[in-house]
């Protein structure tokens, strides 16, 4: 996952993005995590039994003077929920939101997966079954945002 975040996040933003130039790690975090909870929540409520998301994530490069937060929530779903329909009705959900879709049938860990990625910046949202069978994981990434160069990314954010 971050190996594909990483390499989302290298895109290049176009101008209209710029204004993410403003954006801190702080803001980007509360943007994306917000987003999370929003997609979390769209699945029907009679098949959620909880939402974990992470605290803290991490900064990943973008370009040389730029990175973005990365985290990601997990969606425990009731007994006997099959992860794939909900998977397929959030698409359909976001299809004419803001985002372009990219589908993979199957991912390489051999599920349904789908892609929300902005169509100005490298802010992503990938929603696909769990590690966990009754599970759905949404990882995400936000837009890219300057970084000083002489401040380490590591760490959690």
């Amino acid at each position: 996952m971050v190996l594909l975040l990483a390499l989302v996040g290298c895109a290049s933003a176009s101008p209209e993005a710029s204004a993410a130039n403003e954006l801190t790690w702080q803001d980007a975090k509360a943007r994306t995590q917000a987003m999370e909870m929003e997609i979390a929540d769209s699945i029907p409520q009679d098949k959620v039994t909880k939402v974990d998301q992470l605290p803290t994530g991490m900064l990943i490069d973008c370009d040389g003077s730029s990175v973005n937060w990365a985290g990601a929530a997990t969606v425990t779903l009731a007994a006997g929920t099959e992860p794939e329909p909900l998977v397929r009705e959030l698409e359909a959900k976001y299809r004419d939101n803001r985002f372009d879709i990219k589908v993979r049938d199957p991912a390489p860990a051999g599920h349904y997966e789908v892609q929300l990625r902005s169509p100005d910046s490298a802010e992503i949202y990938i929603i696909k079954r769990g590690v966990e069978p009754s599970t759905i994981r949404i990882a995400s990434g936000s837009e890219c945002f300057p970084w000083p160069e002489d401040e380490s990314i590591r760490g959690d954010f």
